[in-house]
């Protein structure tokens, strides 16, 4: 097994990376589509803003050999915005394509409803695939950390989900399909849940 953690100059790589670690193993930085080669599994650890994020995968010309990377259903954990730019879009960057490789769109909780904006604290989640492996052991509804401004509007069949309500409204925190999984939360500051959930990645991937 031989890691990958792309860099792409943002996202919260340190804490992943020492989630890694406390889990026993020692991932490669990601800087170019060259460092892909001999990687097995590739996680995205998303911080930032969903525009920003794609223009710097651009930079790197990582955008296609992403895509190519999760379309070809190879090990792939998103988090956060590496969770979001799977799908088409976000209100968050009006006009800025994201891989697209998710029927959907990213949108912002609606102030109205009484939401604090962003939502941020532990929140449970209730995986809809009973015989996935990602979730093993984690119970009927484990608690994460949740700290995001957008969720996305999923319409993509072909892939599973795991939902969460918040105040009220239920969205989708987590899709995966085959070897490939991402979500809205962040498993590095979830504790014991959260590093089982990167464990059972990696063991499942």
């Amino acid at each position: 097994m031989n890691i990958g953690l792309l860099n792409y100059g943002g996202g919260n790589l340190r804490s992943v990376e020492n989630a890694l670690h406390a889990l026993g193993y020692d991932p490669q930085p990601v800087c170019s589509p060259q460092d892909l080669e001999g990687i097995t599994h590739l996680i995205l650890p998303g911080q930032g803003e969903f525009g920003d994020v794609m223009a710097q995968l651009a930079k790197r010309d990582l955008v296609e050999p992403l895509k190519e990377w999760i379309t070809a259903g190879k090990p792939y954990f998103g988090i956060c915005v590496g969770f979001q730019i799977l799908f088409e879009g976000s209100d968050e960057a009006p006009g800025v394509d994201g891989l697209g490789v998710v029927q959907g769109r990213c949108v912002r909780f609606r102030e109205e409803d009484g939401k604090k904006i962003p939502q941020m604290g532990w929140n449970g989640t209730v995986p809809q695939a009973e015989d996935s492996g990602f979730w093993k052991g984690l119970g009927a509804e484990p608690y994460f950390y949740f700290v995001h401004s957008y969720y996305p509007v999923h319409t993509d069949d072909e892939w599973k989900t795991s939902v969460t309500d918040y105040a009220g409204e239920k969205f989708t925190a987590a899709v995966e399909k085959g070897k490939v999984l991402a979500c809205q939360f962040h498993p590095e500051k979830s504790q014991d849940a959260g590093l089982a959930l990167i464990q059972n990645f990696l063991t499942e991937g």
